[in-house]
Parts: structure tokens; C-alpha cells; sequence
């Protein structure tokens, strides 16, 4: 696995300042400027259906009874932002880049579902907006840190599988960690790699109706729960190292933006202080 350069981290460390001073700014403007969303338990309401290429903001108002989560996605289902967990009586804004073509307004109250929609059209050109080169750059080291990372977390997840398939409770145990590393560490951005991150980081609460459970979580329970390996534990290995090169592959065409980058660590460090310190990872 390659060190991470220092010259990505501070390059994606001021990206992410200045993303998120950028978002801060925005989120300061008047109301009229952005997308006021009124997320309740059985609907999702917006102020627009159509808003100019560039930075968009939602004001996020949550009137429901349960916690709920915006999203903005495009039209295969892949995030171009989000926001988890707002609680009942509270607003959030959230502000994401998006270029020309058709979008969808996501409220998921309890954080299930496919959640009620609303149509986004986003007009004008698809030409990025204009922004100091340096985020661009920042953009860039960030991609190719994600790929080393990717890279390097297939032959640890095809150690971890070969473990499994050979029936070694032990073995698997132990590489079971390392070879979630490189996944955990673009945890930022790993919503914008489709459909993945439900297929490989999925526990157990988190599970949308009808969706088989499979991925590190589906595992790691046979493991330490369960402590037997069998026949499914076995082809669970062998689609996990199959969606993580997916993901490998994806990684050069993902959709990503100073402020998706900055939305995304902001989301990671909020998720730490709710949730992962409470034993959500890993059980």
C-alpha cells in the first residue's frame, strides 16, 4: 500500500476549507436563492423544480416524527450530496455542484427506503463552473489517492476471501481489518460510486426491505457471532472482491467536487461523533 503524498493532503485539505467556506457563504444567502425542502414522515416538498447549472442549496426543514435524510441523486440512483439524520424540528442546509440534465430530490424519513421524490431539472451548459484551478488540482491528487486506495484494497479483500473460502475462522479474523482500510479511508466519496457501498458496508439495521445482506458486515457477523463459516459465507467472499473491483473501476469516473469532497468529510466527522464512537462499525 503507497504512503499517502503529503502534497494530496494539504492539496485536499484547502480544498475542503475553502469548499466549505464556500458552502458556508451559501448557506448565508437569502432564503429566495436557494430550494427550500420541507421533509415530513409521508412527504417531501419543494419551492422549485428547476434551478440553473452550478452550486445549489436546499434549506432543509425536517416537520416529520421521525430522523429523515435529503439527498440529491442523479437519475441511475447515484448521491451527488446528502445529509443523514436530521432529527424532527430541525433544519440543515445542504449545498452541492450540479450540472445541466435531470435530478431527484430524495426525503427518506427514518432513513429507509426509497423515500418520497420530487423531479429537479438543472438548465443552462455542462461545462464545470469556473473556480481557482487549485481545487481542480485538489480534485485531481484526491481521484488518484482514492485509486491507490481502491488498488490496494483488492488483493487484502482477495486475502480475506481466500481465508474464508478455506474455511480458516482464524485467518479470516485477521485479515478481515486490513482489508477494509482503503474502503473506510474514501469513505468521503463512497457514495459516489453507485450501488456499491450498499452491496460491501451494509449492516445489519441499516438493510432496505427485500435487500439481501451481504458485504464485510454480513461477513464479520458469521465470524464473531456466528464463529462458523459455510457454503454462503463462502460465495459472500467471492462477491465481495467482485463488487470491490467494480468499485476499482469505478473509481475514474466517479463524480466528484470540492464540495461533495467537503460535504462528504464534514458527513464522515458528524457520523464519528453520533454514531461510529457508539460501536455503529465493526460490532
Amino acid at each position: 500500500m503507497r504512503a499517502v503524498r503529503p502534497t494530496v493532503i494539504a492539496a485536499v485539505t484547502a480544498a475542503a476549507l475553502t469548499a466549505l467556506s464556500a458552502c458556508t457563504a451559501k448557506s448565508e444567502a437569502k432564503d429566495g436563492d436557494a430550494i427550500q425542502v420541507t421533509a415530513a414522515d409521508s412527504t417531501c416538498d419543494t419551492s422549485a423544480t428547476s434551478v440553473p447549472a452550478g452550486q445549489v442549496t436546499l434549506k432543509i426543514e425536517n416537520k416529520g416524527a421521525k430522523a429523515t435524510e435529503v439527498e440529491i441523486l442523479f437519475p441511475d440512483d447515484r448521491i451527488v450530496s446528502e445529509k443523514e439524520n436530521i432529527g424532527p424540528g430541525t433544519k440543515y442546509t445542504l449545498t452541492a455542484e450540479v450540472k445541466a440534465g435531470s435530478y431527484e430530490i430524495a426525503c427518506r424519513p427514518g432513513m429507509k427506503g426509497h423515500g418520497v421524490r420530487q423531479k429537479l431539472t438543472v438548465t443552462g451548459g455542462s461545462a464545470a463552473a469556473k473556480r481557482d484551478p487549485k481545487l481542480d488540482q485538489a480534485v485531481a491528487e484526491y481521484r488518484q489517492y482514492a485509486q491507490d486506495q481502491a488498488d490496494a484494497t483488492v488483493p487484502l479483500a482477495q486475502k480475506f476471501a481466500d481465508a474464508i473460502k478455506a474455511g480458516d475462522l482464524a485467518a479470516a479474523k485477521k485479515a478481515y481489518a486490513p482489508s477494509r482500510l482503503g474502503w473506510e479511508r474514501t469513505e468521503p466519496v463512497a457514495e459516489s460510486f453507485g450501488d456499491i457501498d450498499p452491496k460491501t458496508d451494509t449492516r445489519a439495521d441499516g438493510l432496505e426491505k427485500g435487500q439481501k445482506w451481504t458485504g464485510w458486515h454480513r461477513l464479520e457477523k458469521a465470524l464473531w457471532a456466528d464463529k462458523k463459516i459455510g457454503a454462503e459465507e463462502k460465495a459472500l467472499a467471492d462477491q465481495l472482491v467482485s463488487d470491490l473491483k467494480d468499485w476499482q473501476r469505478r473509481v475514474g469516473k466517479a463524480e466528484i467536487t470540492p464540495t461533495s469532497m467537503a460535504n462528504g468529510a464534514k458527513e464522515l466527522l458528524d457520523e464519528v461523533a453520533t454514531g461510529k464512537v457508539t460501536g455503529e462499525e465493526d460490532r
